[in-house]
């Protein structure tokens, strides 16, 4: 991997290798773009099998991070971290702290999170070290677990989807097929039953799936049946890339609406719904509740303007319908041109400052 290559093409600000013997951290930084302003985004544990993947995870998911902080309206850049290891063998409170001392060294460019493969209580030895962290224990001012708000942030978009599908934002008596029911998806459930929605639910762990059966008179489905279901709305919330070849030709909903990350397979099925007709709602934007909570803890953690920023997503997913109208060109391509205007508009802004100030300056 030809690494100033790939960051010049992709427009990446900074990487940073960090390595501590003791420990046994190794540790990549990857800093996409800071226009909005710092750079936020989580810390993942995972087992690489070269460094070169990790290096390369780790720039794919900052970029991400930039997108995802600036559709949600945030002003925060995007930025991701992974270090190198097996999160059930190598975790020890030496290593986090090493990081944190790390993080503290870029002076508030990067704020990190959990993440895949890190827990709340690595990002309390994280913030022994620095105070450039959020996701910590309540018993420090954070907002906790972020899946309820996340959940939120999900049913949200998903009645702007439908105001999109059907003509009116309204659930009620629209089936949602569900797909997995984890701690987000449960409390989706639980919004869209309030709502008198009727839900369809599967998932590979029995338990849950009961429990939505039980809680919210769902009816259960094996995994494999979820995308011939005769629903209004698919909500992929468990593992990406279920919209792909094999599935799209099942569906039979008017709109997939999901908290699951990288729904996609590849780009040319956001072309195929979009020739559909389905609506399909991006993943990064429709599910950003989890990073506008935390993004709150910045400021001083209040649960009430958290959440009435979260409401946004609504204003934000009709957005991103909004631009693919505009523009003629699927929704997923609308989600990221949404995210460029933004941050390109404040790169204009900041140079028209920067050059009135010279003028200022010349002036005098």
């Amino acid at each position: 991997m030809e690494i100033f290559k790939y960051m010049t093409e992709y427009d990446y600000e900074q990487l940073v290798l960090c390595q501590d013997e003791q420990s046994g951290l190794k540790a990549i930084i990857a800093i996409h773009d800071t226009t909005l302003g710092p750079a936020l985004g989580g810390t993942r544990m995972w087992t690489y099998e070269t460094e070169g993947d990790a290096i390369e995870d780790a720039l794919r998911l900052a970029k991400g991070m930039t997108y995802k902080n600036a559709a949600a309206g945030l002003n925060l850049g995007g930025g991701k971290t992974v270090i190198i290891g097996d999160p059930k063998k190598h975790k020890n409170e030496e290593m986090f702290r090493a990081f944190g001392r790390y993080i503290q060294g870029l002076n508030g460019r990067y704020i990190t999170a959990e993440d895949v493969g890190t827990t709340v209580q690595d990002m309390d030895l994280i913030h022994e070290e620095t105070d450039y962290v959020t996701g910590i224990s309540p018993a420090f001012g954070s907002s906790g677990n972020p899946s309820p708000v996340t959940a939120y942030g999900v049913y949200r978009g998903m009645k702007a989807a439908a105001k999109e599908g059907f003509g009116s934002d309204s659930l009620e008596g629209k089936t949602v097929a569900v797909q997995g029911v984890g701690n987000v998806a449960f409390n989706l459930c639980r919004h869209l039953h309030e709502e008198g929605a009727h839900l369809v639910v599967t998932d590979i762990n029995k338990e849950a799936v009961q429990r939505a059966v039980e809680e919210f008179g769902a009816k259960a489905v094996d995994p494999d049946d979820i995308y011939s279901v005769d629903c209004d709305i698919y909500a992929p919330c468990a593992l990406g890339a279920t919209i792909n070849d094999d599935t799209i030709p099942q569906l039979k909903a008017k709109v997939i609406a999901g908290a699951a990350n990288n729904q996609l397979k590849d780009t040319k099925h956001g072309d195929i719904l979009h020739e559909k007709g389905i609506v399909y709602t991006p993943d990064y934007v429709i599910n950003a509740g989890g990073v506008i909570n935390v993004a709150d803890e910045l400021h001083g953690y209040n649960k009430e303007r958290a959440m009435k920023r979260v409401e946004t997503i609504y204003d934000n997913v009709s957005r991103v319908f909004e631009i693919s109208r505009r523009d003629g060109i699927p929704t997923y391509e609308a989600a990221d041109r949404m995210a460029e205007e933004r941050i390109e508009r404040m790169r204009r802004s900041r140079s028209q400052f920067l050059q009135n100030g010279h003028h200022i300056l010349s002036r005098k």
